[in-house]
């Protein structure tokens, strides 16, 4: 059996005594797409925090390729090979959408000016922003700015992609293109955690989805089975949603 490359074992954090995150184990395989929902509050992005070294846990651990990572810096984490993208998109303004690929390359280490440009560059031809390389991140709309950042992720030559709502905000066809990324992406063996409100991308990508309710888990599994789950329906979903995914149509 593959063991899994990144292991969360009762992991908890507090805050002002809330509990957050709340004993929470999980595994994530090599290749996998995990879908990660649940209503908000429930503690998803606390959990990417978690794990990419952001917030320090309150107690259990992170395990990484057989790491114990849970009190390891996050700029470790990521050149270890743990990469993510943020809710609010924050590029480096002045500095123009190549440049921008370069810092991510040069900051995990390893790469020269000559060998962090043809990286950056292979990317924005992976991420269709070869055509902007030169423009200041500043001036690109949200959608080629979204795409700048899994850029940036991906010059990190991550093992593990975690991606915090990387489609808000976004219209129909741009989350039809993003959705194809992203499974580009996974195609290349990455490992990729999709925090998503819009059960269409779940259903599209997650082989198996892990619903967060109040810091813990309430479901996981494949996709189908957890979005049929009725304490699923009653908690985030609703009855509306369950009936269309019956259907076929999520």
């Amino acid at each position: 059996m593959t063991a899994p490359i990144l292991e969360l074992r009762q992991l908890s954090r507090n805050f002002d005594g809330v509990r957050a995150v709340d004993n929470l184990n999980l595994q994530l395989f090599p290749g996998e797409i995990v879908g990660l929902i649940g209503p908000n509050g429930a503690g998803k992005t606390t959990l990417v925090n978690l794990i990419s070294g952001f917030l320090q846990a309150s107690s259990g651990s992170v395990i990484f390729n057989g790491e114990d990572i849970t009190r390891v810096k996050p700029q470790r984490i990521a050149r270890k090979g743990i990469a993510r993208t943020f809710q609010i998109v924050q590029p480096f303004a002045q500095m123009s959408v190549l440049e921008n690929v370069m810092a991510a390359a040069v900051f995990a280490g390893g790469s020269g000016f000559k060998q962090a440009r043809e990286c950056a560059l292979a990317y924005l031809e992976f991420t269709n922003l070869a055509d902007l390389k030169d423009r200041p991140a500043s001036e690109l709309a949200l959608a080629s700015r979204k795409r700048l950042e899994l850029a940036k992720s991906l010059a990190m030559k991550p093992r593990i992609l975690l991606l915090d709502e990387v489609n808000a905000g976004l219209n129909s066809s741009e989350i039809d293109g993003a959705l194809k990324m992203i499974k580009k992406i996974a195609d290349t063996g990455i490992s990729i955690v999709v925090i998503e409100h819009l059960m269409r991308v779940v259903a599209s990508l997650a082989q198996r989805v892990v619903v967060l309710h109040r810091g813990a888990i309430l479901s996981q599994g494949p996709t189908q089975k957890v979005f049929e789950d009725r304490l699923v329906i009653e908690a985030y979903l609703g009855t509306r949603f369950a009936h269309k995914a019956q259907a076929g149509n999520p």
